[in-house]
């Protein structure tokens, strides 16, 4: 059954080690996709999402265009990331992994979504909605977002590590 991703309810963050010392917190504010949720076999279903890589925000427009600019997303040549899954596997009723190709900059890197499936309620117009949240990370770096700075003190600037939360309602299509 397909499932369209409901963007004024949904959500995808992203955080990263800044100096070393704290978290710098970003979201992206434009992303769709189509989800076929298989209620009956879990394990049936696939994802398919793009990211506008020019979306990004921080709440610092000088971090955001650094963020959008070659040396990271290079959002003017790679305009989109992307997930599509390759398979579903259940762990219980509620939890499942989600293993799928992200790109960045038209690299393909295998990543693992630990999901969880949190409902369904039918919305006072009629339509039917699912909730999902996701979590993962990877190395930035295996996608070629390698910039970076020494500090004086030792370490880096930006942390290599990327942490992604994902917060999906779907609302079910009519068939």
């Amino acid at each position: 059954m397909s499932w369209k991703i409901d963007p004024s309810h949904s959500e995808i963050q992203l955080s990263v080690r800044h100096m070393m010392i704290s978290k710098v917190r970003g979201r992206f504010e434009e992303f769709g996709g189509e989800v076929n949720f298989n209620e009956e076999n879990p394990a049936a279903s696939s994802v398919d999402v793009t990211i506008n890589a020019a979306s990004i925000s921080t709440r610092d427009e000088r971090r955001d265009g650094h963020l959008k600019s070659a040396d990271f997303l290079n959002a003017e040549e790679y305009p989109v990331l992307r997930f599509v899954s390759k398979r579903v596997e259940v762990v219980n009723e509620k939890k499942g992994r989600i293993y799928g190709e992200l790109t960045i900059r038209d690299v393909s890197r295998e990543v693992v979504l630990d999901a969880e499936y949190t409902g369904q309620a039918k919305s006072p117009w009629g339509a039917t909605s699912a909730g999902f949240s996701a979590t993962t990370s990877f190395d930035r770096t295996d996608w070629g977002l390698g910039w970076n700075q020494a500090l004086e003190t030792g370490g880096i600037l930006v942390g290599d590590k990327v942490d992604v939360s994902i917060e999906l309602e779907l609302v079910k299509q009519d068939a």
